[in-house]
């Protein structure tokens, strides 16, 4: 919870009998703005790296395989401790943990920028995904702490979310100005003076916040989960290289369900679980990050192919494949603050509904892209009609996800939602990575990439039609007025 200021006449009688008078509590677009940089860190560092992989490859000399991992180490450490990050910031102190989880991410950066050699550049990818799945799930929860639910909270959530996307959608740009301006290692190292100043913003503006009670951690259940969840995230991204059927894939497949498993039956069994499963009969948080993960699955994949589209296909730099894309950016920012004007008139569900058939729609549209397309109709304007109905459907998403749970759960549920969408993209790159690749048919002339690319999107819209099944089937239709 958030501490009220207190008055002048407060202060001064708190002065006069020695106490130390406090700071009045900052204004809560200011906390809003320091939780949503560190989002815009996390975000952006998914998919920075991308355009500087080939110099990384030539620098450090990696494998083929070493430069998958370069992206897999930070997206499966991510997945795999985010609900534990999200718990421990429930026990520990949501402020504490923003500040642990920037600084490892910060310290992680500053060492992947300065290796010397591959192993050193994979720990330190593996290490900054550590820190992100600590620092993500308390940006939404310090954020939803100092903003009161109902309009101002949607509002405040629909920046989140933009930022949010637009570090996803900054990422080629930055990454492309950096390496070729200066050189990869800058796409890392430009996050420790960002990451610093962050850091002290924080420290100093940011209230301390966490869940009353006892202050036990579910052991057993951490491990589970986290060991689940990080096996899982690698069972998906091995499909890539080695395909669904390989024992490569199936064995930690197998693996990881059984680790979950596992955890759901300690959870439903011990006195203080890390994630309660009643939780789960919350339909608004059950049905929302369903919705999350599917539209993950089906969305999260666009920056990835659009870029591979515009340079492979079209003969794009990286900083003008990056630039293609900046209309993209901003529909996806103006889509996140429409949002939460209309979802008092018309639900969030409906407005999530809307949104996600926009996506689809404009998925649909990319598919008919072509080897010699212009780039209007076949990067900037599908890329508006798909980034303004993704940003028009994740606030509602976020809103309903986390508005329905206990404020002790807050951060496990912020936890919840960002596991649901990092988990439900990456199963959702390597199957339209499988789609695309059977399209293409081991071809690399510009025909059969366009064939394989425009295959994906297409399947994308199919799974984002089946994100809208998930809405109307399972979503409670009515909420209190602002949710």
């Amino acid at each position: 919870m958030t501490l009220m200021p207190q008055n002048s006449a407060d202060l001064e009688a708190d002065t006069a009998v020695g106490i130390p008078a406090r700071r009045p509590a900052p204004p809560a677009w200011l906390i809003v703005a320091v939780a949503c940089a560190g989002q815009f860190l996390v975000v952006l560092d998914v998919s920075v790296v991308n355009v500087a992989l080939p110099s990384m490859r030539a620098d450090l000399g990696l494998s083929p395989t070493g430069l998958q991992w370069v992206v897999n180490a930070y997206s499966i450490a991510f997945a795999g401790f985010m609900l534990l990050g999200g718990r421990a910031g429930d026990l520990f102190g949501r402020k504490r943990m923003f500040l642990v989880g920037l600084g490892l991410f910060t310290l992680a950066s500053l060492a992947g920028g300065l290796a010397q050699d591959d192993w050193q550049l994979l720990a330190a990818r593996a290490v900054q995904g550590l820190g992100a799945a600590v620092l993500a799930p308390s940006t939404l929860t310090i954020l939803t702490s100092a903003v009161p639910e109902g309009a101002a909270r949607a509002r405040a959530i629909a920046t989140w979310t933009a930022v949010g996307a637009g570090g996803g959608a900054a990422g080629g740009l930055v990454g492309g100005v950096l390496t070729e301006g200066l050189n990869w290692r800058w796409v890392l190292l430009i996050n420790v003076p960002l990451g610093a100043v962050v850091l002290t913003a924080a420290a100093r503006w940011i209230r301390e916040s966490r869940a009353g009670g006892e202050r036990r951690l579910d052991l057993p259940g951490a491990l589970l989960v986290t060991a689940g969840t990080a096996t899982l995230a690698y069972a998906v991204v091995q499909t890539e290289a080695e395909g669904w059927g390989a024992a490569t894939t199936l064995v930690p497949l197998g693996i990881a369900l059984a680790l979950i498993a596992g955890f759901l039956i300690v959870e439903a069994r011990t006195r203080l679980p890390l994630m309660p499963l009643g939780l789960f009969r919350v339909r608004s948080v059950a049905a929302a990050n369903a919705a999350m993960f599917v539209c993950g699955m089906g969305s999260f994949a666009m920056w990835f192919f659009m870029t591979l589209y515009a340079q492979n296909v079209l003969g794009y730099t990286p900083i003008e494949a990056g630039l293609a894309l900046v209309p993209s950016s901003l529909a996806v920012v103006a889509g996140s603050k429409i949002a939460p004007r209309l979802m008092p008139k018309f639900g969030a569900r409906n407005v999530a509904v809307a949104g996600v058939l926009v996506t689809a729609a404009g998925f649909a549209w990319q598919s008919t892209m072509s080897a010699d397309g212009s780039y209007v109709t076949t990067i900037m304007l599908p890329g508006i009609v798909m980034m303004a109905g993704a940003g028009f459907a994740m606030t509602p998403l976020a809103s309903l996800a986390t508005s329905g749970a206990a404020p002790g759960h807050a951060g496990l549920v912020s936890g919840l939602v960002n596991t649901s969408r990092t988990l439900g993209g990456s199963l959702g790159l390597a199957i339209l990575s499988t789609v695309a690749a059977s399209r293409s048919a081991g071809a690399a002339d510009p025909a059969a990439l366009t064939r394989g690319y425009a295959g994906a999107f297409l399947c994308g819209a199919g799974i984002l039609v089946l994100a809208v099944l998930v809405l109307l089937t399972w979503m409670p239709r009515r909420f209190p007025p602002g949710d």
